[in-house]
């Protein structure tokens, strides 16, 4: 059975898939708190709703980019803050390799509506 917590993160990551298969950067954005820290697919830390924008405008312009997420796991951590983990896999060109990584999202209920405060994506690929 579907947690409240689990309705909000899947709620979230519907919107969030969309606007990722248009590219939309400013509606990705918008599913931000203006205090997020946000690490992606490159090495730089990008903060705030400005910074998210930036990242994605910078992506380059695929045809038909599109995101799948499994294994999610939401975490209550009081009424106004959620800890989500799960997989991203992420297909940007037609017959090139699916791009699968690990991704955390912390989420805060900010002025009423539900934010990510802090997105971290790392190698689903051993380190060390």
């Amino acid at each position: 059975m579907r947690s409240a917590a689990d309705d909000i993160v899947f709620a979230i990551i519907e919107q969030w898939s969309a606007n990722f298969s248009r590219l939309d950067a400013d509606a990705l954005a918008s599913l931000y708190s203006n205090g997020a820290l946000f690490f992606g697919s490159n090495p730089s830390l990008y903060r705030g709703r400005d910074g998210v924008a930036a990242y994605f405008k910078a992506l380059p312009r695929w045809r038909a980019p599109a995101v799948q997420f499994t294994d999610v796991v939401a975490a209550p951590v009081g009424s106004d803050l959620i800890n989500m983990a799960g997989t991203a896999s992420f297909v940007v060109e037609e017959g090139e390799p699916t791009l699968s990584v690990k991704i955390t999202w912390v989420i805060v209920r900010e002025d009423g509506y539900w934010k990510i405060l802090s997105h971290h994506v790392s190698s689903k690929v051993p380190l060390l």
